[in-house]
């Protein structure tokens, strides 16, 4: 099948998935966009959102409409890097044996990442990035799509171990949860609290979404849009010449060459998925805040004066 055949089959069946993930979850439109987005890109997400937003719910249907395999890891001080990686045993016969971890899956849920100490954090972290594992001088291959959603709850900051920049760097989008709209909290709970079950019909399966990583890597991209991205970037570097002055006075810090790689990988998701055989500017755009919004440090003026991250980024439009 041709690449323009593959990018239009994929816009249909990008719209059923959207409808088969609606049956269980109502509303978060631009949450489960942006979730869909990362994987196929294949690259993962942070997930920002106070707790009962149906964080766990969501990655679990998308894994099953997507026909890929889930695991959860709920991460707690105590959790040690074996537990999630896995470990070598003695068998029966007295020959060691590797029991695999949570990580061997396809969809790996980290929720609450930011309770567990950095050694642990940091295991997670390189599985992510070089979809491998070491146990005891043994490399072992992740599965294939691998992608990682981990959840932070930005109000509590007691006992807790905040992901440095270098580490928040790996994730492609952070994605923030509102809380629902009146309408969307009345359907939730009518929904919620009846003996009704949906059942989530998986409408690709993990071959599939590999195809469609490659697909996404093979579309073209005009000079002009790549050096949109890679200016976009440079402009929220406060010691860069091409910083506009509230970008200096506003923030420490700016986004590194990660974010050019994914706003481009991002913005041909959101061309392919949009029936668009090619990204534009506006395909930029439409991922940038996910994409910048972590990336950026702002100063004690910014916190100061209420300036936000996502106005920022907007300003740089």
């Amino acid at each position: 099948m041709s690449d323009v055949a593959l990018v239009e089959k994929l816009v249909v069946k990008h719209r059923d998935l959207k409808k088969e993930i609606a049956k269980v979850i109502i509303g978060q439109d631009m949450v489960v966009d942006q979730i869909l987005l990362s994987v196929f890109s294949g690259g993962h997400s942070l997930l920002v959102g106070v707790p009962g937003l149906a964080k766990t719910l969501m990655v679990n249907t998308i894994s099953q409409a997507l026909g890929l395999d889930f695991k959860r890891i709920q991460f707690t001080p105590d959790l040690m890097p074996s537990d999630i990686l896995g470990a070598e045993i003695l068998d029966e016969n007295r020959n060691f044996k590797f029991i695999k971890g949570p990580v061997f899956s396809n969809i790996v849920l980290a929720d609450e990442i930011n309770r567990t100490p950095p050694k642990t954090q940091a295991a997670l972290l390189e599985a992510m990035q070089e979809r491998s594992v070491t146990v005891a001088g043994h490399n072992y291959r992740l599965a294939n799509p691998y992608f990682v959603l981990a959840t932070q709850n930005p109000i509590e900051q007691e006992g807790t171990y905040p992901l440095p920049e270098a580490q928040l760097d790996r994730f492609m989008f952070s994605i923030l949860l509102e809380y629902p709209s009146f309408q969307e909290e009345v359907d939730v709970v009518k929904s919620t609290t009846s003996d009704k079950t949906q059942k989530i019909n998986a409408l690709f399966s993990a071959e599939e979404i590999v195809e469609i990583q490659q697909l996404i890597r093979r579309i073209p991209v005009a000079d002009n849009v790549v050096e949109y991205a890679v200016k976009l970037v440079g402009k929220t570097r406060p010691d860069s010449a091409e910083a506009p002055e509230f970008v200096k006075n506003y923030l420490d810090w700016g986004a590194g060459p990660r974010a050019s790689q994914n706003l481009i990988l991002a913005a041909k998701s959101h061309a392919a998925v949009n029936g668009k055989f090619s990204p534009d500017i506006e395909d930029v755009q439409a991922v940038a805040i996910g994409i910048l919004r972590h990336r950026i440090i702002k100063n004690y003026k910014a916190e100061a004066e209420g300036i936000s991250e996502e106005k920022i980024i907007r300003d740089l439009f």
